[in-house]
């Protein structure tokens, strides 16, 4: 049975991390209720690592694992709550390549470079506030 405070508290925490671009999945699919209950709403909202380290500790892992989709998906995210500028995503990178290796980090590339242009074309739209 979900805990309606556990799982508020989980989709708040993944409209955060996501910085809005992703769809807070619909109740009632274990695998998907477990992930807001635990993983969003225990996991993320711990405070002794800030977000950006997590971020940082996470885009490190999924490049390794050669995740390209999700890589772009965590960059555009970490860009667009201010995490990091797109130099220091470049960076990142090139030290991802040290210890994940020149493959999977050439691998990233592309989506790094896709979400920074996305991100930076948001902001040029966005109206001034």
């Amino acid at each position: 049975m979900s805990d309606p405070t556990r799982r508020e508290r989980g989709e708040a925490m993944i409209k955060d991390v996501y910085a809005g671009d992703v769809v807070v999945p619909e109740e009632g699919y274990a695998f998907t209720d477990v992930m807001l209950e635990q993983l969003f709403a225990e996991v993320w909202t711990r405070d002794i690592l800030s977000m950006r380290d997590k971020r940082i500790l996470l885009l490190g892992i999924i490049a390794e694992k050669g995740e390209n989709t999700t890589f772009k998906i965590q960059i555009k995210a970490s860009l667009k709550r201010k995490e990091m500028t797109p130099d220091e995503a470049r960076e990142l990178l090139i030290f991802i390549a040290q210890y994940a290796g020149y493959p999977r980090a050439a691998a990233m590339l592309i989506p790094l470079e896709e979400a920074i242009n996305e991100v930076m074309s948001e902001l040029q739209q966005a109206p001034a506030e």
